[in-house]
């Protein structure tokens, strides 16, 4: 028997490569195996009553075309449902299809589609609201309601917001407890991660995995400015852990408590919360498609990003560590506008 199939397109969120996504969907979704039907967003939060509406009409699957928020929003409908998520990734970070190695081609990602593996996996929650990849607070939180503010989307803003408020952002002293009871830390951010990854390939928890039933808890301690370039560094390439700073831990639930209310966020997406968080791990509770054989993924083609321009950034400062000690903040930001040049000169992602 075919299966029901809806694609979700978000037309206003995401890159380019959402362009005649409809088209290619009816083109080349396999017909023998689905009846395709295709539903547009029209606002915020559409994408969740339209997946919501999906479950209720018995659609097999449902297919986000958007960014990490429309995914989001799709997903907190189908789970504890039959309907299993699929993913378009058409944004600026891409964080759950990066970590389950969905191709950024929709052509590619469609033929995902057509094969039709289905796994179910974890998500968590923070405050009740469901997240996939990773959810917190502290800095990340503090970024990610910089970057939902910004005018434009995409790494150079990500990268953009961070070296402009990096200096002026305070850690907070916070008491986190689990299952094995509670301590209190002063914190620079701490991260649940149910997945490896941001998006944009920035592993904060590059062991996490959506399949254990347990949230990778990161807690990253104060650091200087000239220890930053090592943890943005460590950041891209997958070893964050192994930083002085940071200690990682997994637990089933946390309790977070601060210093009062702030902001957090899922996601990516900012919200305000009070002093008392509670971040809790759901254990085989969605349905998603996935990439059975990740060897089979088609990424663009290959463009500079912050991993290659970190190390060299770095280096500058290893050269010299005894001249960079004495630096002052304001040569800080000038090799923070020449890393930002750096950036805006790249070719288009």
């Amino acid at each position: 028997m075919k299966k029901r199939i809806l694609y979700l397109i978000n037309p206003i969120s995401g890159t380019s490569r959402k362009q005649g996504i409809a088209e290619k969907a009816q083109r080349l979704t396999d017909a023998a195996r689905y009846d395709v039907e295709i539903a547009y967003t029209q606002y915020a939060g559409h994408a969740t009553v339209l997946a919501h509406e999906a479950v209720d009409k018995g659609f097999d699957v449902v297919v986000a075309v958007g960014g990490d928020g429309t995914v989001n929003e799709v997903g907190r409908s189908l789970i504890h449902s039959d309907a299993a998520l699929a993913i378009i990734p058409c944004g600026s970070g891409n964080g759950l299809a990066r970590h389950l190695h969905i191709p950024l081609h929709p052509e590619r990602a469609i033929e995902i589609i057509n094969e039709g593996v289905i796994h179910a996996l974890d998500y968590g929650t923070i405050n009740d609201r469901p997240f996939f990849c990773t959810c917190g607070v502290g800095f990340d939180a503090f970024i990610s309601e910089k970057f939902a503010t910004a005018g434009k989307r995409g790494l150079l803003t990500y990268v953009e917001n961070t070296l402009r408020s990096g200096l002026q952002y305070k850690p907070q002293t916070y008491i986190i407890e689990d299952e094995n009871g509670a301590e209190s830390c002063r914190a620079f951010l701490i991260a649940c991660a149910n997945a490896s990854q941001y998006g944009n390939d920035a592993y904060i928890a590059p062991h996490a995995s959506m399949k254990d039933g347990l949230l990778d808890v990161v807690v990253m301690t104060p650091f200087t400015t000239i220890e930053s370039p090592q943890v943005a560094l460590q950041l891209f390439n997958g070893t964050l852990p192994k930083n002085s700073h940071v200690r990682t831990f997994k637990a089933e639930r946390l309790l977070i408590r601060r210093e009062g209310e702030g902001v957090a966020h899922y996601d990516g997406d900012p919200f305000f919360t009070g002093d008392t968080i509670e971040v809790a791990i759901h254990r085989n509770a969605f349905k998603v498609v996935v990439n059975n054989s990740p060897k089979k993924v088609h990424p663009l083609l290959p463009t500079p990003n912050l991993l290659q321009l970190v190390p060299e950034f770095f280096n500058e400062w290893r050269k010299m560590p005894e001249e960079l000690l004495t630096k002052t903040g304001n040569d800080i930001k000038r090799i923070n506008r020449n890393l930002l040049n750096k950036i805006k000169n790249l070719p288009p992602r």
